[in-house]
């Protein structure tokens, strides 16, 4: 299936993206859409034939839970309502906690990184594997950017990738602007990567742009695409023909042209590495160099880490789980052997380990309990902060009037709240703890934003029995009317 160049598409630039010439495709974020109707723009987009496909970022596949049946519905709702040729996710968890840790529930509000770990692995593929049965249409997975790195992993990216691929049957979404984040963030390299996962699985490719501070690359999607991320694009291209490549943008929207643009420079990347790319790789030569490696130079498709660098604690799982270390040295040019697990599902409590890990990092970033062992605390700070701004940026597009009636106090006043009390509802829950929240803790000095906030979270509270926040939006209410 080749989707061709394609762009992002989001209601602040709908009007710029319908204006573009060349576009073959969009995607859109699944959960911005509703499961029953579409945008005008998508309709009338998909009249002239440009394909719609749903980017999801709500499932947590790789979290310890099993996919949530209800969400599962809702994406596959969108891909039948726009007739697309598959739907895409991404390998991460974006929830922690409940019945399997017997705590309470937590929200990331963002995508985490997967621990590339046997336990990990077991679990996602199989909460894969449930997906898949519940979608219409098939699945591919994005490989997510990360700003921490999980202490004791077992597995290369491109290994996990292509284990993954193996298990499963997934289709594999490569954004290389990610993978120059990891490269930054991580000192994991892009072209190791690409030479370790199998390139024949993708179905297309994300193009995005970020920015460095401090040492830190910070994936926005906010920023220009930069020349090292179109470096990683060319690598990918002197591997494969992808089917398709998106540019994405997420925020800061720049002007149509300037859109037009970054397409064009993306269009001479693929056509200046095509130009002098060897043959694509097809899955036969890659079959044939796993059968003879001396028939092909083109790198196994998952390669082994050598001992040397494993750390020493680490064990292989059983052979029940996945492949032992003899299997591995004796696989055709050291290649790690991708054997399935017999019973397809996790090996006994992967599922358990994985939700402990999971939470004990999740309570960590949006709740202030004690860093796990063997993270980078300094990391795990700047990750915190990350998330807390983008649940403050989020809170803002989902209630612009709270911006609006606490002025410059907005960002000040979110910030401490969101480090102190971890989301777990959603961000329009989030909006209205956070006014409950300022104003059951004294309210506002101004009585005129006062008045309005209370006004605000009193209209949107809706019919419940009236707790202690409510009684005391009530008096507050009361007294100002007082005045």
């Amino acid at each position: 299936m080749r989707l061709g160049i394609g762009i992002g598409w989001r209601p602040e630039i709908a009007a710029e993206v319908e204006a573009l010439t060349g576009i073959d495709w969009v995607e859109a974020v699944a959960e911005n859409l509703c499961a029953d109707h579409l945008p005008d723009s998508l309709v009338r987009l998909r009249e002239r034939g440009v394909t719609v496909v749903p980017h999801g970022v709500s499932l947590g596949l790789g979290g310890a839970d099993r996919p949530d049946p209800g969400r599962l519905a809702g994406l596959a709702a969108r891909a039948e309502l726009l007739g697309t040729p598959l739907v895409t996710e991404h390998i991460a968890f974006v929830r922690a906690g409940g019945p399997l840790t017997a705590s309470p529930r937590l929200e990331a509000g963002h995508l985490l990184p997967v621990p590339r770990t046997w336990d990990a692995l077991d679990v996602l593929c199989e909460n894969v594997r449930i997906a898949q049965d519940a979608l219409p249409v098939p699945l591919a997975l994005e490989n997510i950017a990360a700003l921490v790195s999980w202490p004791g992993e077992e597995l290369t990216e491109g290994q996990f990738l292509a284990e993954l691929v193996e298990r499963t049957g997934v289709r594999l979404l490569i954004d290389v602007a990610n993978l120059h984040t990891n490269h930054v963030n991580r000192g994991e390299d892009p072209a190791k990567a690409l030479d370790e996962l199998p390139v024949e699985a993708i179905a297309y490719v994300h193009v995005a742009g970020g920015v460095e501070k401090d040492g830190v690359w910070h994936d926005t999607h906010a920023h220009p695409v930069t020349a090292p991320v179109l470096d990683v694009l060319a690598e990918l291209r002197s591997r494969v023909d992808p089917p398709g490549v998106l540019l994405e943008r997420d925020d800061a929207f720049p002007p149509g042209a300037e859109l037009a643009a970054e397409l064009a420079t993306i269009r001479g990347t693929l056509r200046a590495a095509a130009a002098v790319a060897p043959a694509p790789r097809t899955g036969a030569a890659v079959a044939a160099a796993a059968v003879d490696p001396s028939a092909s130079t083109a790198p196994p498709t998952s390669i082994a880490p050598p001992a040397s660098t494993a750390p020493p604690a680490l064990t292989a799982p059983p052979a029940s789980a996945a492949p032992s270390a003899d299997a591995r040295a004796g696989a055709p040019g050291g290649a790690l052997a991708r054997t399935a697990l017999p019973s397809g599902t996790p090996r006994p409590g992967a599922r358990d380990r994985t939700a402990v890990a999971q939470t004990a990092l999740l309570s960590a970033l949006v709740a202030g309990t004690p860093a796990p062992e063997g993270f980078d605390h300094r990391r795990l700070r700047v990750q915190s902060r990350a998330l807390a701004a983008k649940r403050a940026d989020v809170v803002a597009k989902v209630a612009p009037e709270l911006p609006e009636i606490l002025g410059d106090g907005y960002r000040a006043a979110f910030l401490p709240y969101a480090m102190s009390r971890p989301m777990n509802g959603g961000y329009r829950r989030d909006a209205m703890e956070f006014a409950e929240r300022i104003l059951v803790s004294g309210g506002l000095p101004d009585p005129v934003a006062q008045r309005r906030l209370t006004h605000w979270w009193e209209d949107r509270s809706g019919p419940r029995p009236p707790g202690r926040a409510t009684r005391l939006v009530r008096a507050a209410r009361a007294a100002l009317a007082g005045k």
